[in-house]
């Protein structure tokens, strides 16, 4: 989500005393009584899992972005690395998700700006603790990941109003963006976000970065895009076009929800679509649960293949729920009505670090195989970033330099 920065931080400073405000400082439900299949377990062990679309922790990645000029930014995980230690880590390797893409929504007149510091915190916090996680940025990389042990992360906006030019595309890549959302909810000069009245689709600025993120083998993602916009980056694009979070408009009208013809469109450029466990996303209905989220599933297999599906959480590792209630009302009331949010944003069995073995044991109730389960949880994303990133020029040996 995209937080604007005075009401946040007001909301923030309200809450301090709250309980859990400082997300380093969860536990891993280590009181559960959930128990999980072996058959379950197995598959989430053996799958290279990728969550196209945790955040890794809200307040930690955007609390440093959001410091008014002249005053020192909140100490958080990202711009103090030292914060996170060890007994943090437990939560994010129990969970059983190997790639987290960490994408946040920058925008507005500082975009540039913003987003290059975004990455650079992000650079230098998997720099610190290199022991820990690793940069998932090629093909090799990602297929190394499972067996090194360590936390993927994979770089990722979800905005592109940083590519002030097509060239700009090239200066964040070089810094290990590899997936752009092209537009927000909002209209910028590339197309239109969902929550628009209406959609002219790509400009023509928005189809020559489309082209330059095409030739280095930077991911295209319309998960917050309009219609019109979705389609047409489609057409554009010739590589894959992704969907890395969002739901199915057939089962729920929300604006953020994808129509049948956007789905299908893009499955034939070979992209993969991820599943949100957002509620007002799933279902308009009460109550809301974990079946909710599995029907979004099932409506993408049939329309277009188990091939084209995949998981987006669209929440970092606790959910929305358990941020303090004034910062949580903050982030709601810079969205437009339409997003109709209720009295909560997560669902209960997606709404947790375990939440990857809660998806396998419902996609086993509804009868999936071992092998679409597996290509659910990661192996549908691991095939199309590799095919997608596979562009990418390789480095000369040989070259000289200076």
């Amino acid at each position: 989500m995209k937080l604007n920065r005075r009401d946040v931080l007001k909301a923030t400073a309200a809450a301090a005393a709250a309980p859990m405000m400082n997300f380093g400082g969860f536990q891993l439900f280590a009181q559960s009584t959930t128990k999980y299949s072996t058959r379950a377990v197995e598959l989430v062990q053996r799958t290279t899992t990728l969550d196209m679309l945790n955040p890794f922790s809200l307040y930690a990645t955007l609390a440093p972005l959001m410091a008014k000029p002249g005053e020192p930014p909140p100490r958080t995980w990202l711009n103090d690395p030292t914060t996170f230690m060890e007994k943090d880590l437990a939560a994010f390797r129990g969970s059983g998700i190997n790639v987290y893409h960490i994408a946040v929504g920058t925008g507005g007149p500082n975009a540039y700006d913003e987003t290059m510091r975004f990455l650079s915190l992000w650079n230098g916090f998997i720099a610190h603790h290199s022991d820990w996680m690793q940069r998932v940025d090629s093909p090799d990389s990602l297929a190394a990941i499972k067996k090194s042990g360590k936390l993927g992360i994979l770089l990722g906006l979800q905005n592109s109003e940083h590519f002030r030019t097509p060239a700009d595309v090239d200066v964040f890549y070089d810094m290990g963006q590899r997936i752009s959302l092209l537009t927000y909810n909002s209209r910028n000069l590339i197309g239109t976000g969902s929550t628009e009245r209406t959609d002219s689709g790509i400009s023509d600025f928005g189809v020559a970065v489309i082209q330059r993120m095409n030739k280095l083998g930077m991911a295209v993602d319309v998960a917050h895009c309009g219609e019109m916009t979705s389609m047409d980056a489609c057409t554009v694009s010739t590589q894959p076009v992704l969907i890395t979070h969002a739901n199915c408009r057939a089962l729920d009208p929300h604006p953020r929800c994808k129509s049948d013809d956007a789905i299908k469109k893009m499955a034939a450029t070979g992209g993969v679509m991820g599943i949100t466990g957002v509620r007002m996303f799933v279902t308009a209905k009460e109550p809301t649960t974990i079946e909710d989220v599995l029907n979004h599933y099932d409506h993408v297999a049939k329309l277009v293949g188990v091939e084209h599906l995949g998981v987006g959480s669209d929440i970092d590792l606790y959910g929305y729920d358990a941020m303090p209630e004034p910062m949580r009302k903050a982030l709601h009331a810079n969205y437009k009505a339409s997003y109709a949010f209720r009295d909560k944003d997560d669902i209960e069995g997606v709404n947790h670090p375990n939440r990857f073995y809660d998806i396998t044991e419902g996609l086993i109730r509804r009868g999936y195989s071992d092998n679409d389960i597996a290509g659910i949880l990661g192996g549908n994303f691991q095939r199309v970033l590799t095919k997608i990133w596979s562009v990418a020029p390789k480095p000369d040996p040989n070259q000289k330099y200076g």
